[in-house]
């Protein structure tokens, strides 16, 4: 029987849903696992949490805790209710300065936890390579470690209250209790629930045969990453068991439980202080990772804050993402392994000679070639970036074998670490598998992943064998299989052969204690089903095969692009974090907003297609309404998830079946359009911004639509363009459609300032870019006009002689999409004119760089300027030219403002849909900068749709870089 989810639903402050996309976007996290839940709810508060754990109880399922679903152990995947609490309950509640703690709702994201903290020089210790994204209530399910684990533990050591519901819907606060207060909760609590509890952790641990069982079979006290099971380890070695114990306190019971025993609420956590002022990396490149082993443990001695592996593979997947292949730069030649060794000090001098002494040792033991100190912050951050994007980057490697979680996770201490390596690559070779290793070498846990492909039952049945030798070698070694993941799914079968058959029937009976009708995330630590169940894919099941428009074959087809979403949630940060990726999710916090929750869609109704037609799915239809192909993810996600050039290919087919709707076509004509308006040009810009025409069109009335200027560059340049007085080269100027069209003065200015500056400017014979149409969907009429383009310039655009161009996101599609779309007798040709097509700041930049610009050309008067950066620039290109040449006015000074996209993305903000999201994106970072610049601020835009966006959301005008340095001239 169905549970009655509308009774449900109307009892709550939060969010219910039952539809299938939402079930879809849920069913997944960041492992390999899919299982379809009930429903999905977003409670407001805890009175909410209590009557979603009453509805389960009271209808006989269960509730899967979740914050941002980054888990790889399939932690958040279930069969029950979803209960997410990253949309609203993720306020920062109280810091006290003076006994150093912080009281936090479970779904505050830890960057932004460090981010408050850090104002008063504060810091929560552990930290996760998700931290971006990650809410602390999941870090507390998973006992998170993180980078800096060596030093600050895991947060079993910084959890100090937990305010929680428990499985029968009574509340509890979970805090350290003297010996006292541990004898009052077991006598006379008038909470039946928690006494049982109590008196259950009692009975187990007072007993000597268990006490003797679980020091003997846990994981090694030394090592700190040890995360099987329960926690009952760690409070045996409270002074209620065991003499000149720490307190005892449940809070660290619930540190690694998963969600399965209580829902916490709020929690009260230990924060310390932000490390000392010198910090520094040392960069040990190596040239086997066997070499890096052993640096490891010389390394150690010098008491580092961290130490972090790379190795090939993944130093090899970043040259393929182009955020992180320039994060590469200190890297020399091609390391076998690389150790990022950190350390902090009160001086520089203190810094720099232990840097010099590890380095000495380390040369004279014959370990390693080259040991640079990288320092500054903004340079560290660039390298903890390069590691922290090792998960993403592997979905690089090419092919339908992943590196997949499982044997991940498992940690022994430090100094067997190279005996338990060399005995892993003996099971590796045995099972004819490779592996890439990196992460958190310094506390024994290196994270492998294999390389499997779960649409293969070979090796399926393969990764079954792998993770069962793999656990024996682990034992053998008295480690864990789970340092800092979880057990999830895919651990947990293993927790009676690692911690003993016994110690699993008391994580078994404290289970049965806590939650009674197994209501808390059933099948996760215990009664865990067989590793093979419930995968995303099925095995030996074909994967969908299309003829595309856009060339998908880099990544062997349309679907196995949209598989390079491994779900890691990369695409879930905060405005409040920076860069651009999703704009949609940092506008809502919601899943269905993000590169993954798009991905998740795609792949599931593709995969799982019945219909004739495979592209005839309304739900990826409304899913990919709201994706505004701001390209961010093609950058900013370490997978390189495409979701602009996935939703263009998606919406012809889509269209194909259903016929294109009339304001998509209009949208998309625009530029064709616009030819003849200009005919009746003074009525064509007064019909246009008549509130009937724009509601007739689908547009916001509260929007001013674009006018046509007075005339097109076509017309102004027919008359001839001016020569310069003596000619420094050719340049092309592409007559964008929206410059000639809309903006001509802008092409004028720009035509007139290179032709003062010593070049040629010719304007070639051209179609227009084909963004309108790319934008729309419309991607068949793209490519024919990307062919002619290629055509039309290909023997005159050249390296000597390059195509520059004024609107982002015009120039860019010939070198971002026209290579995806040409045919192949065009491709050489498309790419060399890729490589030629500049923005115009790139080509004014490297002018300078080479020294052909004078600078007396430009006034010594001072200007503040404040630029905001077209999202297309930032993905394809870079906002570094635009800032270059703003600031080479003599006193002229640049600040960019730390804002994403601004929210107009093309057409979508004039849309009468999508217009209040749009203005909410501008109002995250952009509105506010530029509101609160003085009068005289230059605000610069080089898009055409974001200075509209900034003219509607502030009522400032922004200026391309062209006008501002025309303006310049002296």
């Amino acid at each position: 029987m169905i549970p009655d989810f509308d009774l449900l639903k109307s009892q709550l402050e939060g969010d219910l849903f039952t539809d299938n996309v939402q079930r879809v976007l849920y069913s997944t996290d960041a492992s390999q696992y899919k299982e379809m839940p009930l429903a999905v709810t977003r409670p407001k508060n805890k009175e909410d949490v209590k009557k979603i754990i009453n509805f389960a109880r009271e209808n006989g399922t269960s509730i899967i805790p979740r914050g941002a679903g980054t888990s790889l152990a399939g932690q958040v995947v279930g069969p029950g209710i979803v209960v997410d609490v990253s949309k609203y309950m993720n306020r920062i509640l109280e810091f006290n300065e003076k006994e150093n703690y912080v009281l936090i709702e479970p779904g505050v994201v830890l960057a932004e936890l460090n981010q408050f903290l850090a104002t008063y020089g504060m810091q929560f210790g552990p930290e996760t390579s998700t931290a971006n994204r990650c809410v602390v209530g999941g870090m507390l399910g998973n006992n998170s470690c993180g980078l800096h684990s060596l030093v600050y533990g895991s947060v079993r050591e910084h959890i100090l209250e937990v305010d929680a519901v428990l499985s029968d819907g009574s509340e509890t606060v979970f805090k350290p209790l003297t010996k006292e207060e541990f004898k009052a909760k077991l006598n006379g609590n008038p909470n039946q629930l928690e006494k049982a509890i109590y008196e259950n952790i009692n009975e187990l641990l007072t007993d000597k045969a268990n006490q003797k069982e679980i020091r003997g079979q846990f994981p090694d006290p030394k090592l700190t990453r040890r995360n099987m099971g329960y926690a009952i380890d760690v409070l045996l070695d409270s002074e209620i068991y065991t003499d000149g114990g720490p307190t005892f306190n449940f809070s660290k019971l619930l540190a690694g439980s998963e969600g399965t025993l209580a829902f916490s609420t709020k929690l009260k956590l230990n924060v310390i202080p932000l490390p000392p002022k010198y910090k520094g990396l040392v960069c040990a490149h190596f040239e086997t990772l066997e070499e890096s082993l052993h640096g490891n443990l010389v390394a150690l001695k010098y008491k580092p804050t961290a130490i972090e592996l790379m190795d090939d593979p993944v130093m090899q997947a970043a040259k393929q993402n182009r955020e992180q292949n320039k994060n590469r730069w200190f890297v020399k030649g091609d390391p076998g392994a690389m150790l990022m060794i950190e350390f902090s000090f009160e001086t520089e001098e203190e810094l720099t000679s232990t840097a010099a002494r590890l380095e000495k040792e380390l040369s004279k033991a014959k370990l390693g070639y080259h040991y640079p100190l990288i320092t500054g912050e903004d340079k560290i951050k660039r390298v903890w970036s390069l590691r922290t994007a090792g998960l993403g980057l592997l979905a690089n490697i090419p092919g339908d074998r992943k590196g997949v979680p499982g044997i991940e996770d498992t940690a022994v201490h430090p100094e067997y670490l190279p005996d338990y390596i060399a005995d892993l690559k003996k099971v590796l070779k045995k099972l004819g598998l490779e592996s890439i290793y990196y992460a958190h070498i310094a506390t024994g846990e290196i994270h492998f992943r294999p390389l499997i492909n779960f649409k293969d039952p070979k090796d399926v049945e393969l990764f079954n064998t792998l993770m069962n030798e793999v656990a024996k070698l682990v034992k053998k070694y008295r480690g864990s299989m789970s340092g800092e993941h979880g057990d999830g799914r895919v651990r947990g079968k293993f927790i009676p052969f690692m911690l003993g058959e016994k110690n699993d029937e008391l994580i078994r009976s404290v289970k049965k204690a806590w939650d009674p009708d197994n209501i808390f995330n059933p099948g996760k630590i215990v009664e865990t089903p067989e590793i093979t169940e419930s995968l995303r894919v099925i095995p030996g099941k074909a994967i969908p095969d299309y003829i595309t428009n856009f060339d998908f074959s880099e990544n062997r087809g349309y679907f196995r692009s949209i598989e390079k979403c491994n779900g890691s949630g990369d695409c879930r940060k905060s405005d409040k974090i920076g860069g651009t990726m999703c704009p949609t999710f940092m506008a809502t916090g919601d899943e269905d907003k993000t590169t993954r929750g798009r991905a998740n869609i795609l792949r599931e109704f593709l995969y799982n297609n019945e219909k004739e037609q495979a592209f005839d799915h309304k739900e990826i239809y409304d899913i990919l309404d709201l994706c505004i192909s701001c390209k961010a993810c093609k950058s900013e996600c370490p997978s390189n998830v495409d979701m602009a050039k996935l939703k263009a290919e998606f919406l012809q087919h889509y269209y194909d079946i259903h016929g294109i709707p009339m304001r998509s076509k209009l949208i998309a004509y625009l530029p064709r359009l616009n030819k003849l308006a200009m005919v009746f040009r003074p009525f064509s810009n007064l019909v246009m911004n008549l509130s009937f025409t724009k509601s007739l069109i689908g547009f916001s009335t509260q929007r001013n639509v674009p006018e046509l200027s007075n005339i097109t560059l076509n017309k102004w340049t027919g008359n001839g363009i001016p020569k310069p007085e003596t000619s420094k080269g050719t340049v092309y100027l592409f007559n964008d459609e929206f410059t000639n069209y809309n903006e001509s003065d802008i092409g004028i200015k720009a035509i007139l300032l290179l032709t003062k500056l010593g070049y040629e400017v010719k304007i070639p014979f051209s179609k227009e870019s084909g963004r309108t149409f790319l934008s729309k969907g419309l991607v068949r009429t793209a490519q024919k006009i990307a062919s002619e383009n290629v055509s039309l310039l290909k023997d005159i655009v050249s390296e000597a002689s390059p195509l520059i161009g004024i609107e982002p996101s015009a120039i860019l599609a010939f070198r971002d999409e026209y290579p995806d779309l040409v045919a192949d007798n065009l491709q050489e040709a498309a790419n060399k004119l890729a490589k030629n097509a500049l923005l115009f700041e790139e080509f004014m930049a490297a002018e300078i760089d080479k020294g052909n610009i004078d600078q007396s050309l430009f006034t010594n008067e001072e200007k503040q300027i404040l630029l905001h950066g077209h999202c297309q620039q930032k993905a394809v290109a870079s906002t570094d030219p635009s800032k270059k040449v703003l600031s080479f006015p003599k006193n002229y000074s640049i600040q960019e403002i730390p804002s994403g996209c601004c929210g107009m993305a093309g057409s979508f903000g004039y849309e009468k849909e999508h217009y209040e999201l749009s203005m909410k994106i501008g109002a995250m970072v952009l509105f506010p900068a530029v509101k609160n610049a003085n009068a005289e601020t230059i605000i610069a835009a080089p898009g055409t749709s974001c200075r509209h966006q900034i003219k509607d959301g502030t009522g400032k005008k922004a200026l391309h870089p062209v006008e501002v340095l025309y303006d310049a001239l002296v």
